[in-house]
């Protein structure tokens, strides 16, 4: 690849190697990484060559850490600009010198949308998040307006045009993040993860937003586990392993992939699964036998209106958990399951209701606090200390090293065990939560998406662990848009449908 012609609206990687800069440790452009030297961080990459057409679309997958979010960072300029670490080789994107440039200079040419978009937003009205970029850029206000009239109408989004982006469910907020990314005009879009928290209508309408790039001959590099919605959208699949090509193949080689294949190389469904074939993935402790009139948790009476909102975002008369099984909590973005976990873990005060344990105790707020273990979306929220092996054992009611340990090894940590929890990649950070979870021996404990960021093999992984904590009496309570997840992990299905328990 390296002399070769850059075209605008390519992508090109030549022989690119990065190393991430660790605590107390110089970083620089000039210092050449040795391709024969182990990977000591999963997301560094080695002598990794990629090419992407103008007007193509290219798919980035494989297993957790395996890179996929370093290449978009080089493609979007976060690496080297944000994220310091050692780089050599070629990076140009649409026609520009990436590591020769400056950030704001890429700022016309590459849109980015990430797994959270909240990371991407700086203003709180829906219109001015979309008037920002280019107001950065010195655009015309007439102008402006004429772009955001067009992007309003491409991505459905006029009738939140006056909106607070903060009151905005998940795939709403996506939207906006597309749209906006769209303001500049770039020839270049760079998704990470988009579908990670969204709900099926809201990936449906994510689709579209693709759709519509391609239509305008945008180029688009997306890295993503949840493969099953991108079919007849991708152009080309790049599998990476330990920071390398492992392997390109069509989109319809992709589809044609056996699960046993598709397997071996980290990669999730590429079609809607039924819930049987799903379940035949499971371990033998798995499957449990349910009973007729098997002792639950009931909450009682749970209602919270939010202010200057005309109805509430809750209102649940009686729900009855089952203990020690697995409950899934499904719904639509906006449907009030994060507000459902929030009430339940004690966290709000000013929500009401009740919760009744199975031999008939009365819990308040404080003892749910106690009781009760969250699993958060936005996983940095809750690492705190500077070893996961310590952010395991501060969730322990008894520190026991070599328990907190087996957890780990038990969720492919282990060799993880001394690195800071914000070094690792999301689906990483994930899954050292989830060992948290385990490890407090709490009797109720909730999980929010507690699979995204996660290929096949650690959202199995997770899914065991999740009945494997049911099975030894803890009572479990998962929100997800996951359907794998769901037909992997539960004993009991609940669906909210704007804050009431649905059919």
């Amino acid at each position: 690849m390296t002399g070769m012609t850059t075209v605008p609206g390519s992508l090109i990687l030549d022989h690119v190697s990065f190393r991430y800069a660790r605590t107390g440790e110089d970083s620089g452009l000039d210092a050449t990484p040795n391709p024969e030297d182990p990977i000591e961080d999963p997301m560094d990459i080695t002598d990794l060559c990629l090419h992407v057409r103008p007007g193509e679309t290219v798919l980035l997958c494989g297993e957790s850490g395996c890179g996929k979010t370093t290449v978009t960072r080089l493609a979007n300029g976060l690496i080297p600009h944000y994220h310091p670490g050692r780089l050599t080789g070629g990076v140009i994107v649409d026609g520009i010198d990436v590591p020769r440039t400056t950030i704001d200079a890429l700022a016309g040419h590459v849109g980015s949308v990430f797994s959270n978009p909240h990371t991407r937003f700086f203003a709180t009205r829906v219109d001015d998040e979309l008037a920002f970029p280019c107001e950065n850029m010195a655009i015309a206000p007439d102008e402006i307006l004429r772009r955001m009239d067009g992007t309003m109408r491409d991505f459905a989004i006029a009738e939140l045009a006056d909106r607070n982006i903060d009151h905005l469910s998940g795939g709403q907020q996506q939207r906006v993040a597309c749209a906006s990314a769209s303001m500049t005009d770039p020839a270049i879009l760079v998704l990470d993860e988009p579908t990670s928290n969204l709900d099926v209508p809201s990936i449906a309408r994510l689709r579209r937003s693709l759709l519509t790039w391609r239509r305008q001959g945008r180029t688009i590099l997306i890295a993503e586990h949840r493969l099953a919605w991108l079919a007849g959208i991708v152009d080309r699949a790049v599998v990476l392993h330990r920071g390398r090509v492992h392997r390109e193949m069509s989109g319809e080689e992709l589809r044609a992939l056996g699960p046993e294949e598709r397997h071996a190389l980290g990669l999730r469904a590429t079609s809607i699964r039924k819930t049987s074939d799903a379940r035949a993935e499971l371990p033998a402790h798995a499957e449990r036998p349910s009973c007729a009139e098997e002792p639950s948790w009931t909450v009682s009476g749970v209602r919270r209106r939010y202010r200057g909102d005309t109805r509430p975002a809750l209102d649940i008369p009686e729900l009855r958990i089952p203990d020690s099984r697995t409950t899934i909590i499904v719904g639509d973005n906006g449907a009030g399951k994060s507000t459902f976990l929030r009430w339940m873990q004690g966290l709000d005060r000013h929500a009401s209701g009740t919760l009744t344990s199975p031999a008939g105790d009365t819990l308040s707020r404080r003892e749910r606090l106690r009781r009760c273990f969250t699993v958060m979306q936005d996983v940095t929220q809750e690492l705190f200390t500077p070893r996961v092996i310590e952010e395991v054992a501060a969730s322990q009611p008894t520190e026991d090293p070599d328990e907190a340990m087996r957890i780990l090894a038990d969720l492919d940590l282990s060799d993880l065990a001394d690195r800071h929890p914000l070094s690792l990649s999301g689906g990483q950070r994930q899954r050292v939560t989830v060992a948290a979870a385990i490890a407090s021996n709490r009797p109720i404990i909730m999980f929010d998406e507690p699979s995204s960021g996660l290929d096949h093999r650690h959202m199995l992984q997770v899914a065991d662990q999740l009945r494997l904590l049911a099975s030894r009496g803890r009572t479990v309570i998962v929100v997800t848009h996951d359907p794998d997840l769901a037909s992997l992990a539960r004993d009991n299905m609940v669906e909210l449908d704007a804050g009431r328990i649905g059919g």
